[in-house]
C-alpha cells in the first residue's frame, strides 16, 4: 500500500466515524485547483465508488487575480473531463460586491462564494458541500479566532460537518472529509499520484490576518513548543465535545423559556436570572444566531456587554451589529429589531387618585396601597414596581398621571431637582416609553417614577413612623 492509498484510507475512515457522506448521497466538491482541494477531489473520486455516493464539481472564479484565476478555472474544467464528473463554474465581480456590502476582499469572496456553492447545490439536489479544510487550516482558525476573540467556542476550530445559514440563498450542510490531513499530507498525495496542483501566489502576502498567522505566528510557536499543534487539536477537540453538550442542553431551554414576536425574541428576566452563567451566554448566542442567520461578526464582547446588562434597569439599550438591539423592559429581556414598539407600559391617559389601602385599576395597570407600621426589616430593594415611602412626608392625596411639559424631578439621593425630561435622558428611558411611564404625584412633587427612582422628598430616614408602600402590577 502506497502513501496514496494510506492517505485516501484514513479519509475513508475519517468520513465513516462522522457520518458525513451516505449512499446515494450526491456531494458538490468545491475545487479551487489548489493541492487540498485537488486532493480532496481524487481521493472522493476514488471513495465514490466503494462507498456509493456521486459527485459534482464546483468552481468558482472570483476574477481577483487576473489571468491566474482563468488559469485556475481552466485547470479545473481540465480535471472535471479528465475523471468524467460533472462541472459547474461561474465567474462573478467580487470587487462590486465588497463596495455594497462594505467588506474585506476576503470577506466579500468567502460570502459570495458559498452563496454560490448554495445556490448550485440546490439547483443539483446535492446532499452536502465537500471543502478541503485540512489539519492546517483547523489549528489556523482557533488561532484566528482566539485573536479576534470568539470566546470558547472559538476554541473548537473547524466541525467535521456544519450547517450555515446563507443570505438570500438557504441553507448549506457543509462536510470537511479532510480534516484528518495535514496540509503537507495533501501536497504529498499530489506529488505522489503526478498531479500538478495551481499555487495561489496571494497565499504568501502577509496582509490577511489568516496569512500572517500562518506564516508568522506558528513558525514562532513551533520554535517554543514544538508539539504546540497536538496540544491545539486536543484542546479544539475537548471544546468541541464540550460545546455540543451545552448547545443540546440550551436548544431545549430556548423552546421552553423564549418567546418569538415578529422580530423580536423575548425571555421573562426571572427566568433568565436563574440561569448559570455559561447558560445564559450561548443562549443569547442561539438567540442571536436565530435571528440573524448565522453569527459573522458576533464577538464574545458583544455577548458580554448583554451579559452586564441584565442587571440593569428597565429601559437599558445595547446596540449591536445589523441593527439587532437588546433591551431591558420591567418583565422581559427583548432581542431583535423593532423593540420601541413593544413598549411595555399600556397607555394611560388622564389623572387617577388613589385610595390608600384599596386596589385601583387604571390604564392597564393594578395598583396596590397599604401602610405598613415600621420599615424595619423592610426589603427596600424588593421590585422596580415596588416602592417604599414615609407616609407622613407622601401625605394620602396621590395622583397617578404621566409626564406633563415642565415636569420636575428631585429623584433620591440628589440635592436638587432636575427636569423629568432630562433624568429620563440620562436614565437611557426609550423616547417611545417617556410617554407611558406611570408618576406618583404628591401636591406638586414627583414621588415615584415607576419602574425607574423615587423622589428625594418622601425617602424613608430615622424618623419615619409609617410606611406606604405601593406596587404597580401589568392589568392581566
Amino acid at each position: 500500500m502506497d502513501n496514496t492509498d494510506i492517505l485516501t484510507e484514513r479519509v475513508r475512515k475519517y468520513i465513516k466515524k462522522q457520518g458525513l457522506v451516505s449512499a446515494g448521497n450526491e456531494i458538490l466538491l468545491a475545487v479551487s485547483g489548489g493541492p487540498d482541494s485537488v486532493c480532496m477531489l481524487y481521493i472522493m473520486h476514488k471513495l465514490s465508488s466503494e462507498m456509493g455516493f456521486s459527485l459534482r464539481l464546483a468552481h468558482l472564479n472570483h476574477g481577483l487575480r487576473g489571468e491566474e484565476s482563468e488559469r485556475d478555472a481552466a485547470y479545473v474544467a481540465e480535471l472535471a473531463d479528465n475523471l468524467g464528473l460533472p462541472l459547474c463554474q461561474q465567474k462573478i465581480s467580487v470587487k462590486a460586491y465588497q463596495d455594497e456590502h462594505h467588506l474585506s476582499t476576503e470577506e466579500a469572496a468567502r460570502e459570495m462564494r458559498y452563496a454560490f456553492l448554495c445556490r448550485t447545490a440546490a439547483e443539483h439536489g446535492a446532499a452536502a458541500v465537500a471543502v478541503g479544510h485540512t489539519i492546517d487550516d483547523n489549528i489556523e482558525t482557533v488561532m484566528l479566532h482566539l485573536v479576534r476573540g470568539s470566546g470558547t467556542r472559538g476554541l473548537q476550530g473547524l466541525r467535521p460537518v456544519v450547517g450555515r445559514d446563507i443570505a438570500g440563498a438557504g441553507c448549506l450542510r457543509v462536510i470537511r472529509p479532510l480534516l484528518s490531513l495535514s496540509r503537507a499530507e495533501t501536497q504529498s498525495y499530489c506529488r505522489e499520484a503526478g498531479l500538478s496542483p495551481v499555487q495561489d501566489a496571494t497565499n504568501q502576502s502577509t496582509e490577511p490576518l489568516r496569512n500572517r498567522i500562518r506564516l508568522e505566528v506558528l513558525p514562532m510557536l513551533r520554535a517554543i513548543n514544538p508539539a504546540f499543534e497536538e496540544t491545539i487539536l486536543r484542546t479544539a477537540f475537548i471544546a468541541g465535545e464540550e460545546m455540543a453538550l451545552l448547545d443540546e442542553v440550551t436548544s431545549q431551554m430556548k423552546a421552553e423559556l423564549v418567546i418569538r414576536q415578529d422580530n423580536v425574541l423575548m425571555i421573562e428576566k426571572i427566568e433568565m436570572q436563574r440561569l448559570h452563567p455559561a447558560l445564559k451566554r450561548n443562549l443569547l448566542r442561539q438567540m442571536m444566531e436565530e435571528l440573524l442567520g448565522g453569527l459573522k461578526d458576533i464577538e464574545a464582547r458583544h455577548i458580554e456587554s448583554i451579559v452586564q446588562t441584565l442587571d440593569k434597569p428597565a429601559g437599558r439599550r445595547i446596540d449591536l451589529p445589523y441593527k439587532l438591539v437588546f433591551q431591558v423592559d420591567y418583565e422581559h429581556y427583548l432581542l431583535g429589531w423593532g423593540i420601541d414598539a413593544l413598549c411595555p407600559y399600556p397607555p394611560c391617559e388622564g389623572e387617577y387618585s388613589l385610595t390608600i389601602g384599596k386596589e385601583t385599576v387604571i390604564d392597564g395597570w393594578v395598583v396596590k396601597t397599604e401602610i405598613l407600621p415600621s420599615p424595619v426589616g423592610l426589603d427596600l430593594s424588593e421590585s422596580t414596581l415596588v416602592a417604599y415611602l414615609d407616609m407622613d412626608k407622601a401625605g394620602s392625596n396621590l395622583i397617578v398621571r404621566t409626564r406633563t411639559e415642565g415636569d420636575q424631578f428631585q429623584p433620591l439621593g440628589m440635592e436638587e431637582a432636575k427636569s423629568l425630561k432630562e433624568f429620563m435622558i440620562d436614565n437611557k428611558i426609550p423616547r417611545s416609553w417617556r410617554a407611558r411611564v406611570p408618576l406618583l404625584i404628591s401636591g406638586k412633587k414627583i414621588l415615584w417614577l415607576v419602574g425607574y427612582r423615587i423622589g428625594q422628598s418622601a425617602k424613608i430616614d430615622e424618623k419615619t413612623r409609617w410606611v406606604l408602600r405601593v406596587e404597580f402590577n401589568l392589568l392581566g
